[in-house]
């Protein structure tokens, strides 16, 4: 019996293994898990709508409510209305989260030369060449009903 790791399994446990090594270094930033990735997530998507936030980071509006008004009243991100339709607020980040960002972004430099040591550059290129292919394989098939492929490949 074949005891190796499969693909999936050691892609988990990477993932796992980089946000608990990232949770060790940012403790000290004050911020939730889920509130240092709301802001990652904004200060690159700024100007977009809370739906639109939700749906990027995988959680239920409800939850990133709760989350943005913590952000809110620690004056790191502000709600505006949107130009043409007053349902929908757009987010931005303030000028008072950039430390935090800045901060988010060493650690993440650190955590991400931690899982690197010793891997040669031209495998780290590698790496991400074969992942964003992957991402983009999987991408692609999730367009399409698991029925609708089985049928075309199997």
């Amino acid at each position: 019996m074949d005891n190796a790791p499969t693909l999936s399994f050691l892609l988990h446990e990477v993932a796992r293994l980089l946000r608990k090594r990232f949770e060790q270094r940012a403790k000290d930033l004050g911020l939730t898990r889920s509130q240092w990735q709301t802001l990652a997530y904004l200060s690159k998507n700024e100007g977009i709508h809370q739906a639109g936030l939700a749906e990027l980071l995988e959680v239920e509006p409800i939850t990133l409510v709760r989350i943005l008004d913590k952000l809110e009243e620690r004056g790191l991100i502000e709600r505006r209305k949107h130009p043409t339709d007053r349902r929908i607020r757009l987010l931005f980040s303030r000028e008072e989260a950039r430390p935090l960002l800045d901060g988010i972004r060493r650690v993440a430099d650190l955590t991400r030369s931690e899982a690197l040591a010793d891997v040669p550059d031209a495998d780290r290129e590698h790496l991400i060449r074969t992942l964003t292919l992957m991402k983009t394989n999987l991408i692609d098939a999730c367009q399409t009903p698991v029925e609708d492929r089985e049928k075309n490949h199997g």
